[in-house]
């Protein structure tokens, strides 16, 4: 196709024009790229992100680069709970034909997912929502960001604009939500030429990765907690309490007994990790702990 340039378009004299489109209605081809890591579980954690106009750094490229990153970051796991779809398609029309083919499936096995694109730049971090808004997604999702910047910029689903639009539209309503950097629509260099690698950066996509990864991590360690015990446990005859108190001794035992105080079987993880104000990543150990040691089960299900 003929594009007109900025400065072909300012060298046009003032007064109308008659421009002709000669183009033909013909059978074609879509094509769009997907793969499965599986897991131990059918259950499914869907990415998704496009690969139309990849001239645009932090609103394109930036989202195949930190997807694949993901892919293998995923791959390098031992033994994931979750398997984990991988789709690569043209914005749109592509997310629209990928879902004609494979609806049914998505909508019995996948229980949270992410649209990724705008990863690159390091200027903030976004959040765009599921429709639902309350989906495990978007929970883990608001969850990280807020640990990892408690200033990101959170939107509404009336602030859509990218594939979001198609997996929670009626009918679908998959559990898509989109963590991001700068958001699409949201910088002034959004579809410019300008939104070139000079816009991303290494941090920008490290950030941008960081926050996915964190994502995945939370949503394979996620479980319903459940004390074992009445009342609070003795942690010294268990090795658990620290012989030298210290700042961070004490704040470990704390957040250890927080953890506990709300782990009837009814909270998961993220909504524990919320209540008590840690990041889900600072559980990680203390559970493992609490679970060697017979004081807590985790389970997958509310009990």
């Amino acid at each position: 196709g003929f594009c007109l340039t900025d400065i072909q378009r300012k060298s046009l004299l003032d007064g109308k024009y008659h421009v002709v489109i000669d183009s033909e209605l013909k059978d074609g081809i879509l094509n769009y790229a997907d793969f499965v890591i599986q897991g131990k579980s059918k259950e499914e954690v869907f990415v998704s992100t496009y690969i139309c106009h990849p001239s645009m750094g932090n609103n394109e490229l930036s989202g195949p680069v930190v997807t694949t990153a993901l892919a293998q970051w995923i791959r390098a796991l031992k033994d994931p709970y979750y398997s984990y779809r991988f789709v690569f398609i043209p914005e749109t029309i592509g997310s629209i034909v990928y879902l004609s083919k494979h609806l049914d499936h998505l909508k019995n096995n996948v229980i949270a997912g992410f649209n990724v694109t705008c990863v690159g730049d390091d200027r903030c971090y976004s959040f765009m929502p599921s429709k639902n808004g309350n989906t495990l997604s978007d929970r883990v999702g608001k969850h990280i960001l807020n640990s990892i910047d408690p200033k990101y910029k959170s939107y509404s689903w009336l602030d859509r604009g990218s594939d979001e639009r198609q997996y929670c539209a009626p009918g679908i309503d998959l559990p898509i939500a989109s963590m991001m950097r700068s958001k699409y629509g949201e910088y002034p260099e959004y579809h410019t030429s300008l939104d070139d690698l000079s816009l991303i950066s290494s941090s920008g996509l490290e950030g941008g990765l960081n926050a996915l990864v964190q994502a995945i991590k939370a949503i394979e360690f996620n479980c319903f907690p459940r004390a074992t015990v009445l009342a609070e446990p003795q942690l010294g005859k268990r090795g658990l309490y620290p012989l030298t108190s210290t700042k961070a001794s004490k704040s470990a035992v704390r957040s250890m007994m927080n953890l506990l105080t709300y782990s009837d079987g009814t909270l998961d993880l993220i909504d524990v990790s919320n209540k008590i104000g840690t990041p889900i990543w600072e559980l990680y150990e203390i559970v493992n702990t609490l679970v060697v040691h017979g004081l807590l089960e985790c389970n997958r299900k509310k009990s």
